[in-house]
């Protein structure tokens, strides 16, 4: 067969090293020999000796949407192959997560980690019931967490004297050592919503990053993922 779709730029290489890459910006790749975590329904091919664990609350407890508060099932993956995992054509990026560190993502960016990380889950501080409750789960250990992010993500670099403010619907996870709370703006609520709506916005402080979507999650959208 010719063309370019068999070109090098589609046609996968032989595997470099054991555990997770990035294939391409849509897709992540995990070499698997013993057993690792991902999202249900995520896995797009697999080949070799691999069983999957469908795990109805999760491995462990249950990862919590962002704003709605759902539960998104996981499964694990078991034995000796390689497989391949993407959602909606989202972007994909690995973050390395080491020991004493500790990230805290919304539980829709999550694609798929290494089965040495654990996570609990937890409220964002400040949230509250306003801001759908702001669910995340904070990953600690360490390895390696592969997200989803629809577009291209912004890192934004938090200091004392420079807190970030993000909109609870952009927030994707951000690092340890900073503190969470909630800024209410009537008067940017009217200006970007074309109403009297009052806008809340999710305040970061501390010395860390936070990392950003560029946009934003609408309700049709939300119940999608």
């Amino acid at each position: 067969m010719k063309g370019d779709l068999f070109s090098s730029r589609h046609m996968v290489q032989p595997a470099s090293a054991p555990g997770m890459t990035v294939e391409n910006a849509k897709c992540i790749r995990y070499v698997v020999n013993g057993e690792m975590h991902a999202r249900q329904g995520a896995m797009i091919a697999y080949r070799g000796g691999l069983q999957f664990e469908r795990k109805g609350q999760g491995v462990g407890g249950m990862l919590k949407r962002a704003v709605t508060g759902e539960g998104l099932p996981l499964m694990a993956v078991r034995g000796q192959g390689e497989a391949w995992f993407a959602h909606e054509a989202q972007n994909c990026f690995i973050v390395q997560v080491d020991s004493g560190d500790e990230f805290t993502v919304n539980g829709h960016n999550v694609l798929c980690f290494d089965s040495t990380l654990s996570y609990r889950i937890a409220t964002v501080k400040g949230a509250g019931i306003t801001g759908g409750g702001l669910f995340n789960s904070v990953f600690t250990g360490y390895g390696l967490l592969g997200l989803v992010c629809e577009g291209d993500p912004l890192v934004l670099p938090v200091s004392p004297q420079y807190p970030v403010y993000v909109d609870t619907d952009a927030i994707v996870g951000w690092t340890a050592g900073l503190s969470t709370s909630l800024h209410r703006s009537q008067s940017l609520g009217s200006m970007l919503r074309g109403g009297s709506g009052e806008a809340v916005q999710l305040v970061l402080q501390g010395e860390g990053y936070v990392i950003v979507r560029p946009s934003e999650a609408t309700p049709t959208k939300a119940q999608q993922h």
